[in-house]
């Protein structure tokens, strides 16, 4: 199959979550033959008006040229693919030619789940991720993706129906996992360290959205400080990514760091305020919650100043 069949092949989608939903609503809307499957049938089945079919098991993908997975954790990810009633359970007879794997997993992990589709016969390219289902509505969403370049280059055209900002291939093995994994601890970093000088600037005096403004305008603004201003002026904090879920990324970079001998001094503070944000019952909001924590550290009681801000993904 080459890039131009890929819209052509018979597509399978396993996770039907904030991210999931939209990257196969784009693969639909794009008019691929796909069939999805979720464990709650319910949340996939908005899709089936963009033209996806809705599998009732995850047997009715075992006839799929390729299949995607979008999936909270490794144990999710070797169940729905290797578990009891997985994709290649043993008596399936049909497979996938190949698995592109989005989730955000460990090293360890991917190797081991590569290596066990490889005995069945079926090639898997990691492809995790960057942003979330507001950035891929706007059409930036990233893959970074690592394995064989074959497979990649098949696979191309599907990753740029789903991300038009572009899929980089770092290379072989799990590569794109410790990529992903690096993005997930700066990501971490980065947001704490926000809060800590957006607070400081509050309880000096200056409002929040006029500090921001300058952050976001300077040599220091981001398409992350902008996008993350709504959130930070107005406290809106409906979940992008939750705490709980960014823990486990940050424990993969502690992990990471630990054998490869890196020390990740900022990384370990900055999993310890998360923690302290989850113990104080901050775990179904957005992971921007930090700056309410960093707030509550410095004696500042925060209110949403109400005011209009963009978040640069127009």
């Amino acid at each position: 199959m080459t890039n131009a069949k890929a819209g052509k092949a018979r597509i399978g989608w396993i996770g039907i979550g904030r991210m999931g939903y939209e990257m196969a609503g784009r693969l639909a809307r794009g008019g691929c033959d796909i069939v999805v499957w979720n464990r709650t049938r319910a949340k996939a089945e908005p899709l089936a008006a963009y033209g996806a079919r809705i599998a009732d098991s995850l047997a009715d993908l075992a006839g799929c040229d390729i299949v995607f997975t979008m999936v909270s954790t490794y144990d999710d990810v070797h169940e729905v693919l290797l578990g009891p009633e997985g994709l290649l359970a043993q008596g399936r007879g049909k497979v996938p030619r190949m698995v592109v794997e989005c989730s955000s997993i460990s090293l360890e992990g991917s190797a081991e789940l590569r290596a066990a589709l490889a005995k069945g016969g079926t090639l898997m390219l990691a492809a995790p991720v960057s942003g979330n289902a507001k950035v891929i509505k706007a059409g930036k969403l990233s893959f970074v993706t690592s394995g064989p370049r074959a497979v990649h280059d098949e696979c191309l055209a599907l990753l740029e129906m789903i991300a038009p900002a572009g899929a980089a291939y770092v290379g072989e093995g799990e590569l794109a996992r410790i990529a992903k994994i690096c993005h997930n601890v700066f990501l971490g970093v980065v947001t704490q360290s926000l809060a800590e000088i957006t607070v400081l600037a509050e309880k000096a005096g200056l409002p929040r959205h006029a500090f921001l403004g300058f952050m976001n305008s300077s040599v220091m603004g981001s398409v992350f400080t902008r996008y993350k201003t709504p959130a930070f002026v107005n406290l809106d904090f409906k979940v992008t990514f939750t705490p709980k879920l960014l823990r486990k990324d940050m424990d993969l970079g502690l992990d990471a760091g630990r054998r490869f001998e890196v020390p990740l001094p900022l990384a370990s503070i900055t999993r310890d305020q998360i923690q302290t944000m989850i113990g104080n019952g901050y775990t179904e909001e957005d992971f921007s919650t930090l700056l309410v924590m960093q707030a509550k550290a410095s004696g500042l009681e925060l209110k949403s100043e109400n005011v209009a801000v963009g978040d640069g993904l127009a």
